[in-house]
């Protein structure tokens, strides 16, 4: 028997935040993963993280320069939590010790929406 789709009407609403990230040390897409996670859980709790629906969409590196090495990425979260996302991600300065910087470029309804801030 397979599966039905979920109409339209009865699926969460995402929204897709794209990110500007600077760091000091290289970073991985699944290292970016944890950074967000960790970030989220810190400045808001648990109970309120596992409602925000996150997801890392793409992960690109942009820029390398001898200072600092600059990456693009496209999170999905869910349409009523991305003030609380944006604010949990502005917060951040600091991973492990080293310094990281994350800026909200843009928020649209699609992926191929926000692809245009990159």
């Amino acid at each position: 028997m397979r599966l039905k789709v979920l109409p339209p009407t009865l699926r969460k609403n995402n929204r897709y935040l794209t990110l500007d990230i600077k760091s000091t040390f290289p970073i991985a897409k699944d290292e970016f993963v944890n950074i967000i996670w960790d970030v989220c859980i810190r400045f808001q709790g648990e109970c309120m993280t596992s409602n925000f629906n996150l997801w890392v969409i793409k992960f690109y590196e942009i820029e390398k320069t001898d200072e600092y090495i600059r990456y693009k990425s496209i999170v999905r979260c869910q349409r009523d939590f991305t003030e609380n996302v944006r604010s949990s991600l502005a917060l951040t300065y600091k991973y492990n010790g080293k310094a990281i910087s994350i800026t909200t470029v843009g928020l649209s309804g699609t992926i191929k929406a926000s692809q245009k801030f990159i």
